[in-house]
């Protein structure tokens, strides 16, 4: 399969008022179209902060992502956020949904934010809550959600825009054994039905060996890359 996202000699370093911190060191790597990867790493080796710059939520201090071969941080402004709405999407481990706002008004967001008709982004929110088996909750509020429907709605609202590359950070962190082996079965579900590329952060031993590939993160190198 071709290569669908690459970093050469990425740097990130943080600057506070006693000294900065460089958090990646030299990374190098390539990830393919349709692999399922696992960035594992103790406590503040720096995975969170390659998944947001792999996702372009964080510039790097040096070096180049490439998404196909291209930049994406030639990108700036309005360019680089279309690139992040209509490419990628996030599941993050605390959910990050509005409390206001039901399920389905949850996962339409993203399509409002790009421009959807309001009533084809009620249709296709509807469609993919269904796909994550969430069809009789679409209009309860995330209050009224188990912590594990909850995290279906951050998942259907990552998969919402139709995304080639799905990003999640810690996405069984909260979550019982149970309901995280219900959420690593949807996962992988949802790459075979799609085919996306899949790259989780994720302390769990048992999601990391289920993925085709494991990078291990330490001091912010790259300390190890192997294969399932």
């Amino acid at each position: 399969m071709p290569v669908l996202i690459e970093t050469r000699c990425l740097e990130k370093e943080f600057k506070t008022p006693v000294r900065d911190i460089k958090v990646l060191r030299g990374i190098n790597l390539s990830i393919r179209q349709g692999e399922r990867v696992a960035i594992v790493g103790t406590s503040g080796a720096g995975k969170t902060t390659l998944m947001h710059i792999l996702g372009g939520l964080d510039h790097p201090s040096e070096g180049d992502v490439l998404f196909e071969g291209s930049d994406i941080y030639a990108l700036r402004g309005a360019a680089l956020d279309g690139f992040r709405n209509k490419t990628v999407g996030f599941v993050f481990q605390f959910h990050q949904l509005l409390p206001e706002f039901s399920a389905l008004e949850n996962v339409m967001m993203p399509l409002l934010i790009g421009g959807v008709r309001r009533s084809v982004a009620l249709k296709q929110a509807a469609e993919v809550l269904s796909e994550v088996g969430l069809e009789e909750r679409l209009t309860h509020k995330p209050g009224a959600l188990s912590g594990g429907e909850q995290q279906r709605v951050a998942i259907a609202r990552a998969l919402v825009r139709q995304p080639r590359l799905l990003l999640a950070d810690e996405p069984t962190g909260n979550l019982d054994s149970l309901t995280s082996d219900e959420i690593l079965a949807l996962l992988n579900q949802i790459h075979r039905s799609r085919g996306l590329t899949m790259i989780i952060v994720t302390h769990n031993q048992d999601l990391a060996t289920s993925l085709d590939r494991v990078l291990q993160i330490e001091d912010g190198i790259l300390a190890g890359d192997i294969l399932n």
